[in-house]
């Protein structure tokens, strides 16, 4: 008989996971701050718990997708969370990506009220999450992993064991700095061809049939010429995860100013956009720039 799956985090992210894991014939018990966000799950088959606790005696394995460490700890260690719940003996399994230090602590009051603990964030937006195309990587035993394998198979394309509980969590943050520098790289060359007369289409056409092409300059490129970022990865959860990144020492020529980047365009209000919405802030910038001159 197919495990009971509790589900915390109904948002961009967790809806369709958790739509998915329906998909896959798994009993699935969800709980959300917000109940509305579940309704549509309920309709699909899913129970809608009221707490926590509830949700914790229902299920054999529980996962977290939610937005940052203080949500997660929240979720984990608040008044009628997960740890004060029925949850010795099971597996406890967090998505969401957080400081490799919050994902040890979890592991270590995780195991002191006797449950099991993985690490298992994703690389991936809501397409990939929709298709169940994710990368999932894992930090945590061995043995846990081979649990959770079939759940993940049903949510991702390929899921990564990397040991120890908090190797997930800094090869996040690492995949993570380098998908900003991607698209920082791709809105700067866009920008600096149109200041000399390259039009933004022929320029993107230029970089994808390129060896500098790739899935994600291909995805951002229709963003980029309609002007408009609606939000599959927010730049608000990227520029999180720069900061967590600086946080755990990240010292690069490159990594300064790109950290520095995307915090000041959080700033500017464009946290709730796309995360290509930076070349909306370095264009205004560069605007900004040329009329001081």
């Amino acid at each position: 008989m197919a495990k009971a799956i509790g589900w915390i985090g109904l948002g961009n992210m967790g809806q369709p996971m958790a739509r998915n894991l329906l998909n896959g014939g798994y009993q699935v018990h969800v709980y959300n701050r917000t109940p509305e966000k579940a309704i549509d799950l309920v309709e699909a088959g899913a129970v809608l718990e009221e707490n926590i606790q509830e949700l914790c005696f229902e299920s054999d394995i529980i996962i977290t997708m939610l937005s940052d460490d203080q949500a997660v700890k929240g979720v984990f260690l608040g008044e009628g969370g997960l740890l004060n719940g029925s949850v010795s003996g099971k597996l406890l399994i967090n998505m969401s990506t957080v400081a490799p230090k919050t994902s040890r602590e979890l592991q270590e009051m995780s195991k002191a009220v006797g449950a099991r603990f993985l690490e298992a964030p994703v690389s991936g937006s809501v397409q990939p999450a929709i298709d169940g195309t994710l990368l999932i990587l894992v930090g945590g035993s061995d043995d846990d992993f081979r649990e959770a394998q079939p759940l993940f198979e049903q949510l991702g394309k390929t899921a990564l064991w990397l040991g120890h509980v908090g190797a997930a969590s800094y090869a996040k943050l690492a995949i993570n700095y380098f998908l900003a520098l991607t698209l920082q790289g791709l809105a700067e060359t866009v920008l600096f061809a149109e200041k000399y007369g390259v039009s933004a289409k022929d320029m993107l056409h230029i970089v994808n049939e390129s060896a500098c092409g790739s899935p994600i300059t291909k995805g951002k490129s229709s963003a980029i010429l309609n002007h408009a970022f609606p939000a599959s990865f927010a730049l608000k959860h990227m520029a999180k995860d720069l900061r967590l990144a600086d946080e755990q020492g990240i010292a690069f020529p490159l990594s300064t100013p790109l950290i520095d980047t995307y915090q000041k365009a959080l700033q500017e209000g464009l946290g709730e956009e796309d995360v290509m919405a930076i070349i909306t802030y370095l264009n205004q910038q560069q605007t900004t720039d040329g009329a001081t001159e």
